[in-house]
């Protein structure tokens, strides 16, 4: 596994703070989410609750996030993604599931600060009107031209996922829509 992270903690402050959230344990759970094995597998090893179509459950360091019809993103300590693999793939040895720990293939950024929601709104085809996206829901879309996960941690705060290899560009875009001068007001 990756001793650093993508871009080694990066920041940019201004109004609206974009950082890298360092390493980050990612796991994707992929099978039938109807399966009641599947679903005590996960939240057995990860102490986390199911969470609903488009939702996310978190508890401190963890989360455990709907991404698809077939598919969870289970987040927790980087140290411990190995040893959270190996857990579930034994309570779920010869059923049709898979769990891959994708921790160095992703990377996790915080958007924070009461414009957050205009500064990703800027850059993904989602509503993210207060009324449509709150606390709690998990969006798969793209930012401008990668694909990204989104969700909101928080009243003023955002945490997106993307691919590692786009890491430079998510951050780029996320800075440029953050500029101080840059708010268009809408929310």
């Amino acid at each position: 596994m990756s001793k650093a992270s993508a871009l080694m903690g990066a920041r940019s402050d201004g109004a609206t703070m974009v950082e890298e959230m360092g390493l980050r344990g990612m796991i994707t759970v992929k099978g039938d989410l109807s399966d009641i094995d599947l679903k005590n597998a996960v939240t057995g090893t990860s102490g986390l609750d199911f969470p609903a179509q488009r939702q996310i459950s978190t508890v401190e360091e963890r989360a455990l996030a709907w991404m698809a019809p077939d598919e969870l993103l289970l987040l927790c300590p980087h140290d411990e993604a190995d040893q959270m693999v190996a857990t579930i793939s034994r309570h779920l040895a010869g059923q049709f599931a898979t769990v891959i720990n994708v921790s160095d293939a992703r990377a996790m950024f915080r958007v924070s600060g009461p414009d957050a929601r205009e500064v990703l709104a800027k850059l993904a085809p989602v509503d993210l009107h207060p009324d449509s996206f709150g606390p709690g829901e998990m969006r798969r879309t793209r930012l401008a031209q990668v694909a990204a996960a989104i969700w909101q941690s928080d009243d003023d705060e955002f945490l997106v996922v993307c691919f590692r290899s786009v890491a430079q560009y998510v951050f780029d875009i996320l800075s440029l829509s953050a500029q101080d001068g840059s708010d268009v007001g809408y929310f």
